[in-house]
């Protein structure tokens, strides 16, 4: 790791976190934990499925914790008037971030037009609310070719949404990569990064931070933070 790396707080590790729980099988006690937990390290937000968003929103509402949820979760493959109904039913319900799933169809047949009009449907939503709710498209990119995940990028950049996140991590291809990370901030300079999938260990979150990522998300944020404070790396 590196010195900069070394310096790293635990607190400040947490504010990189989206904490998430993503399951289907997922309980209310499940929510209310995940909710306690940010509350308790201090994580930036917690990310659940559009049925939890109304409720995680409450538990969490005299917090700092920001309230995000998924749309097209985990395929990507709903038709951008789905989408946007979603993208508005999780912003009704109290999510103050989206992260939808890119079409992956459209980016391997390399359908510009397709995907571009997607995203800037879902985009013209989060951007008329007050305030802005922040988009981040989730390109999948461990399932896809380096010259698709560049054509993703640039589509999402030129749109303009706020966040290129890796993987939704529950593709059996796999999830985010240090490679990936740099090759989306390379590609999309004028959009974030998100590295997601996969992320187990403080280790491997740093690195992506220290890769170019900008925010991380994860069902092991806990056990990551304790590592970081026990020196476990």
């Amino acid at each position: 790791m590196s010195n900069g790396e070394d310096k790293m707080t635990d607190k400040e590790l947490a504010g990189y976190i989206d904490h998430a729980i993503l399951r289907p099988e997922t309980t209310k006690e499940q929510i209310e934990q995940l909710c306690r937990e940010a509350e308790e390290y201090g994580f930036y937000s917690v990310f659940v499925n559009p049925r939890w968003v109304d409720f995680a929103a409450d538990k969490v509402h005299e917090s700092k914790v920001k309230i995000g949820s998924v749309v097209s979760f985990p395929f990507g493959t709903d038709s951008t008037r789905t989408k946007t109904s979603q993208t508005k039913e999780n912003i009704f319900a109290g999510a103050d971030e989206v992260d939808m799933v890119a079409d992956l169809g459209a980016i391997i047949d390399g359908d510009e037009q397709y995907m571009e009009n997607q995203l800037r449907a879902v985009l013209e939503v989060c951007r008329s609310m007050r305030p802005a709710v922040c988009l981040k498209v989730i390109i999948e990119a461990a399932a896809l070719t380096k010259e698709q995940k560049i054509f993703a990028c640039q589509i999402a950049e030129r749109v303009g949404v706020d966040f290129i996140k890796t993987s939704t991590g529950f593709h059996p291809t796999g999830g985010a990569t240090v490679e990936d990370v740099r090759l989306i901030k390379e590609t999309a300079p004028g959009c974030k990064v998100k590295a997601s999938g996969g992320i187990k260990t403080a280790e491997q979150a740093l690195s992506m931070l220290e890769a170019g990522a900008e925010r991380l998300g994860m069902s092991s944020g806990v056990q990551i933070i304790e590592q970081l404070k026990s020196g476990r790396l």
